[in-house]
């Protein structure tokens, strides 16, 4: 092997201040010893040899819900990366202080890839630490090697291969840029904080509406073909529509006498798929009367950051009251640094939860008051982080206490222009199985209350005709008539903002689109001018073709109505109500 590891001398004490400086940015702050790597190869290393380039084992490969729970259980693991990670532990049983410490300095450690296939669940972003040597490699803005993860299939095993990036001579150092890649230096010392702790409250935190060229490298990047006008579709009012529709929950529900399924794609009236549509420009020259299930650009709304990009319409750069402050860690790093340090330096809470733009049932979906890990979590996957809602209306459940819950809304697009907003008359909750509190972060029962995707996980459903006399028990202050009427003037807003501007920078205008979605929203206790506590919708997403099983199950009209209120403009009868 050509290179080892060595640790570097102590420096003779008369430079005390100087030496606690440079400590404090090294990759183990407050340890003696600093460990680096050198070249000990007396011919040195040659760049084009093949035999320069080097495989670095993992100690450890996990994916952050399971860290907790493996260095709890799986022997060794937890001293193995307390040494590595210069913590002081010596125990054999697993100590919980020694785990938290090592949850917390795992972040300068921490590499991360993901795979390109599988499930959803298989996509999550697997992160690994390499062994001792490998974690040893230290910083430098003029590496002399690289390293890249290499996944190995006949194994099923990842390695990190290690090459040099130029000739290296017997005794000189193997580093690697810890932010490679990157060339903005603002966004390089932020990405480089976890190892050279810097103050960035300098940064204005302020995040306006990005430019009109952000929206329109959405759109190339969809692939999204945008329609020509047209006008809109005039049909006998007792026309019988042909619906093309790939969902089998559309297939075995929709029983409306004035719609009828049909195998002939060509012959439709109505396109309701499942899949996200692209090419509306053909579709408005060649069949301009047949409707379907999207609108183009909806994406505004249901993609995470795009959500929180629309939403400034309303709320200006801090966001709108019925959204948590979101930032992009894309292209709004600094500014997410620097409000989480000004609410540092003020003594106010700071946990969040970082999510990935376009997954759903809170895959990849972290809550943490760790900075060094939500800047790790931007080189994982594309991702946004908000603020939690430390302040939620909780529900009182017999079983176990005091829990979070959310509520999720079927709402109907009918148009953009004019905008025409309802909902459908039943809503659907869902419940945490732990009490709520401030603490055991990675305790997904405690702090999500996504329950129907998780085996052995107890699912507690209420129906909303059983909640609100419940609720209203619970807050007899508050009715859920008013509640309620805060909730859809915050979909009101929030449809008003998606639909103010012209494609691509707002939902389009097209007249033979139609759309469901879901919203998923919380509840949050704030203070209004008066003094007097309110509770403020929080806005957590828009789904696209959200499952509506549970709606079936229980609404067997549920369809019916729909269908019945987007493609023939009749809500007689129907369980839906008029926002806006």
């Amino acid at each position: 092997m050509q290179v080892e590891e060595v640790v570097e001398e102590e420096e003779e004490e008369d430079n005390n201040e100087e030496i606690e400086g440079e400590l404090k940015k090294k990759p183990n702050p407050g340890n003696e010893l600093c460990y680096k790597v050198i070249v000990t190869n007396e011919n040195g290393l040659q760049a084009a040899n093949p035999n320069s380039i080097f495989l670095i084992d993992h100690a450890w490969t996990y994916r952050v819900e399971h860290a907790h729970q493996q260095l709890l259980h799986v022997p060794g693991l937890l001293h193995r990366m307390a040494n590595l990670m210069g913590i002081d532990f010596h125990g054999e049983v697993a100590d919980e202080g020694a785990i938290e410490q090592v949850l917390q300095e795992m972040w300068k450690y921490n590499q991360t890839y993901q795979l390109s296939q599988g499930t959803a669940e298989e996509k999550v972003p697997v992160w690994y630490i390499m062994d001792e040597f490998g974690s040893r490699i230290q910083h430098s803005d003029e590496p002399t090697f690289a390293t890249a993860p290499l996944f190995y299939i006949p194994q099923q095993i990842a390695y990190t291969v290690l090459w040099p990036l130029r000739d290296l001579e017997t005794g000189e150092e193997v580093t690697r840029d810890y932010a490679y890649g990157e060339t903005d230096r603002l966004i390089r010392k932020c990405m480089l904080l976890p190892w050279a702790p810097t103050e960035v409250l300098d940064v204005n935190y302020s995040t306006p509406e990005p430019s009109e060229d952000h929206y329109q490298a959405i759109l190339d990047k969809n692939k999204e073909k945008l329609p020509v006008a047209i006008n809109p579709p005039v049909y006998d009012k007792n026309k019988i529509f042909k619906v093309y529709t790939d969902l089998p929950q559309i297939l075995n529900n929709l029983k409306h006498p004035r719609f009828e399924f049909t195998e002939d794609e060509g012959e439709a009236d109505i396109l309701y798929n499942f899949s996200h549509f692209k090419d509306y420009r053909k579709l408005s020259e060649e069949r301009p009367h047949v409707m379907l299930n999207q609108f183009p650009c909806e994406n505004l709304l249901t993609v995470k950051d795009c959500l929180a990009s629309i939403s400034r319409r309303v709320g200006g750069t801090e966001g709108p009251k019925w959204l948590p402050r979101t930032f992009n860690l894309h292209t709004e790093l600094p500014q997410f640094i620097s409000y989480f340090q000004q609410r540092e330096r003020r003594g106010e809470d700071n946990h969040w939860i970082c999510k990935p733009w376009n997954l759903a049932r809170s895959l990849d979906t972290h809550v943490t008051n760790n900075l060094n890990n939500i800047i790790r979590h931007r080189e994982s996957s594309p991702k946004v982080v908000s603020k939690y809602i430390e302040s939620p209306v909780l529900f009182h459940r017999e079983d176990v206490g005091m829990v979070k819950f959310d509520i999720r809304y079927v709402v109907l697009l009918r148009s953009v222009k004019p905008l025409k907003l309802y909902a459908y008359d039943v809503f659907w909750l869902r419940f945490s199985n732990r009490a709520f509190s401030l603490d055991d972060l990675d305790d997904y029962e405690k702090h999500f209350t996504v329950m129907n995707y998780a085996s052995g996980v107890t699912l507690k459903q209420v129906h909303y005709d059983e909640f609100i006399p419940l609720f209203e028990k619970q807050y007899p202050e508050y009715s859920w008539k008013t509640v309620q009427a805060e909730i859809f003037k915050a979909f009101a807003e929030l449809f008003q903002a998606a639909s103010a501007k012209p494609a691509p920078f707002g939902i389009c205008d097209y007249p033979s689109s139609r759309a469901v979605y879901a919203i998923d929203l919380m509840l949050k206790w704030d203070t209004a001018r008066d003094g007097k506590r309110t509770m403020q919708p929080q806005v957590l997403e828009v789904n696209f073709n959200p499952d509506c099983d549970r709606a079936c199950k229980y609404h067997p009209t549920f369809f019916n109505d729909v269908f019945s209120t987007l493609f023939l403009d009749e809500t007689n009868n129907c369980h839906v109500k008029y926002i806006v």
